[in-house]
C-alpha cells in the first residue's frame, strides 16, 4: 500500500501520483508539464499497460494532458472522473492533440530546411480519441467500488466545472487507510460554480499549494475593477486583450461582463463588442450550460430560473474559424478580446498580442495564474519585448493583473480547507506549488495546525500501511534542457510501448484455455516472422 510522487512535486503543473494497493496499480491525475522543468521528474515505475485505472480530479491540462500519451504507451484501463470533467476532457484532450500535432508539423517544416531529423508529436488525435473512450463519468458524493479493496468518492472542489477532491479508501491485509487528494481547491465566492466542499476525515492528505504563501488582493467587486480597465482602455482608443484559459476562466469573464453591460458600468462606448476567440472556449461554454444543475451556485441558478443565460449578452461574438480570428485584428472598433491560452504560451492569443502589445493605448489584462517561465509571467514581471512568430514586439501596452480573480484558493483558503479535518491526518503531503510556496505552506500546517506535513520531491515513496517513508527523494535541479528532454516520443518509443502492452496482455491470459493460447502464440509468431529482419 504505497504512494509514489511523480509530478507537481515542488512545481505547479504536471500533477501525477502512482499508487499500489489491494493488488492494483493506478494513478491519480496524469498532467502535462507547462513551462520549463526546474526539478527532474521520476519515471512511472511500471509500464503504462500495467496500470489498472486512473482517477482524475479535473479537466485542466496540467492534470489530464498526458493521458493520451499514457494511452499511446499501452494504457487501456478506465479513467474515473466526474460527468462534467469527462465532457470537458472530450474537447480539451482533442484540442491538446491538435496543438501537439500542429507544433510538430511547424517544427518539422523548419527542421527540414535545416536538415534536422523529423520529430513526432507527443501524441496524436487517435490517442486523444482512444483516451476519451476510456473516460467513465461518476456522480458527486457517491461511494463507488472500482476494485476489490478500493473505493472512491468525488467531492466538489469548487475550482472548475466538474472539479473534485477524491476520497480513496484502500483495504489490504485487514487494514484500511483513507487518503484524500485535494485536486485544485477553488477560491471562495467564484462566479457560476459552487464553493469547495470541506472534508472531515482522512488518514493521509495530498493537497495543492499553488498560492500556499500568497493572499489574493481582492477588490471590492470584480465587476467594478474590470469595468474600470475597460473604460480606461476604450477612452484612449485601445483594445482589452484578456489571455484566458478556455475552460473556466473564460466563462467567468463572460459572467462578469454580462453584469457590467446589464448595469451600464462602461459609459460612452455603446454596446461594445466582446469577442471570444477560441473554438475550445466556445465548446466549453456549451458544456457549462449542460451541467448547470450539478455545478452552478445559487446566484447563477437564480438567473437560469428566470430564463437568463448567465454567460451570454448582446454584443458577444464567438470566433471559431481562422478567417473569423484574423478579422478581429482588422476591426478598428474598441473591443474586448478573450483568447486562449491563459499563459500566452500557445493558441490564438499570441496573434492578438502581436497586434496589440506594441500599441500604448491597449491593455493586456491577466486574470489567472502565470507559471514561472511562461510568456505571460514574463509580461507580468515587466518584460519590455516579446518574440512572437519570429518578430520582436515592443511592449508598450498597459500590462494589468486583475487581483482576486483566481480559480485557486489563496493561502488563507487553503488553511481553511486543511483546518476542516476533525482529527489530524497522520501525514499531509504538500504538492502542486512552486518551491517556496509548498515549503512555506507545509511549515504553516505544522506551526498552526500541528499537522505532520512535508513537501515531497519527485520520486518520494511512502508506505501508507506502515506509515513510513520508503524513499525520501532529493530534488535534483534541471541545469539545462537537453535535446533528449525536448524531443517528443519517437515512433520507436511507441513501438516499445506496444511491446510492453503485449506482455501485459500475455500475463492477463495466464490460465486461459490451451486452444485459445495456442492461437494467440501463432498470431504472435506470425507477426514476428513478418518483422524479424
Amino acid at each position: 500500500m504505497r504512494i509514489t510522487f511523480l509530478g507537481a512535486a515542488h512545481e505547479v503543473t504536471g500533477s501525477c501520483y502512482y499508487l499500489e494497493a489491494a493488488g492494483k496499480r493506478f494513478l491519480v491525475d496524469c498532467g502535462l508539464k507547462q513551462g520549463p522543468n526546474y526539478f527532474e521528474t521520476a519515471e512511472l515505475p511500471v509500464a503504462p499497460s500495467d496500470l489498472d485505472f486512473v482517477l482524475l480530479t479535473h479537466a485542466h491540462i496540467d492534470h489530464s494532458g498526458k493521458l493520451p500519451l499514457l494511452y499511446a504507451q499501452g494504457f487501456r484501463g478506465s479513467i474515473y472522473t466526474t460527468y462534467a470533467t469527462a465532457d470537458l476532457c472530450d474537447i480539451m484532450l482533442r484540442d491538446s492533440a491538435h496543438i501537439q500535432m500542429s507544433e510538430a508539423e511547424w517544427k518539422n517544416r523548419k527542421g527540414k530546411r535545416a536538415g534536422r531529423e523529423e520529430i513526432q508529436p507527443l501524441y496524436n488525435m487517435d490517442d486523444a480519441q482512444g483516451t476519451i473512450g476510456l473516460l467513465v463519468g461518476c456522480p458527486y458524493k457517491q461511494i463507488l467500488t472500482v476494485a476489490d479493496g478500493i473505493q472512491i468518492r468525488f467531492i466538489d472542489a469548487g475550482h472548475l466545472l466538474g472539479s473534485a477532491s477524491i476520497e480513496v479508501w484502500l483495504s489490504e491485509d485487514g487494514q484500511e487507510k483513507k487518503i484524500v487528494f485535494s485536486g485544485d481547491i477553488g477560491n471562495l465566492n467564484q462566479p457560476l460554480i459552487k464553493d469547495p466542499t470541506y472534508l472531515r476525515n482522512a488518514d493521509y492528505v495530498v493537497m495543492e499549494s499553488t498560492y500556499g504563501n500568497r493572499k489574493h488582493e481582492v477588490p471590492e467587486d470584480y465587476e467594478s475593477a474590470l469595468a474600470q480597465v475597460i473604460q480606461r482602455t476604450f477612452d484612449r482608443g485601445g483594445n482589452v486583450v484578456i489571455p484566458s484559459f478556455a475552460v473556466g476562466r473564460t466563462q467567468e469573464m463572460l459572467y462578469f461582463i454580462r453584469k457590467i453591460k446589464e448595469d451600464q458600468m462602461v459609459q460612452g462606448h455603446g454596446n461594445f463588442p466582446v469577442i471570444v476567440d477560441s473554438p475550445l472556449a466556445v465548446e466549453a461554454t456549451s458544456i457549462f450550460r449542460e451541467h448547470f444543475r450539478e455545478c452552478f451556485d445559487d446566484e447563477a441558478m437564480k438567473l437560469v430560473e428566470k430564463g437568463q443565460n448567465p454567460i451570454a449578452f448582446p454584443g458577444l461574438q464567438l470566433s471559431v474559424t481562422t478567417q473569423e480570428s484574423r478579422a478581429i485584428n482588422t476591426d478598428e472598433r474598441c473591443k474586448v478580446i478573450i483568447s486562449a491560452s491563459g499563459m500566452c504560451d500557445a493558441g490564438r492569443v499570441k496573434h492578438h498580442l502581436k497586434h496589440n502589445l506594441w500599441r500604448k493605448e491597449c491593455t493586456v489584462l491577466f486574470v489567472g495564474y502565470q507559471a514561472v517561465g511562461t510568456p505571460g509571467r514574463a509580461l507580468v514581471d515587466g518584460a519590455t519585448q516579446m518574440k512572437l512568430f519570429g518578430e520582436e514586439i515592443q511592449v508598450n501596452a498597459e500590462i494589468k493583473v486583475l487581483p482576486g480573480v483566481s480559480g485557486h484558493a489563496d493561502c488563507e483558503g487553503l488553511m481553511q480547507w486543511a483546518a476542516a479535518f476533525e482529527e489530524k491526518p497522520r501525514q499531509v503531503f504538500v504538492c502542486h506549488g512552486e518551491e517556496t510556496s509548498c515549503e512555506e505552506f507545509a511549515a504553516r500546517l505544522q506551526g498552526e495546525l500541528q499537522y505532520e506535513a512535508m513537501a515531497p520531491y519527485s520520486g518520494t515513496i511512502y508506505d501508507l500501511k506502515e506509515e513510513r517513508f520508503v524513499l525520501k527523494a532529493e530534488g535534483i535541479r534541471v541545469q539545462a534542457q537537453t535535446a533528449k528532454q525536448l524531443k517528443p516520443s519517437s515512433v520507436y518509443q511507441r513501438l516499445v510501448a506496444a511491446g510492453q502492452r503485449l506482455m501485459t496482455v500475455i500475463r492477463h491470459n495466464e490460465g486461459g484455455a490451451n486452444k485459445d493460447l495456442a492461437k494467440f502464440i501463432g498470431q504472435i509468431n506470425s507477426l514476428c516472422d513478418k518483422w524479424d529482419r
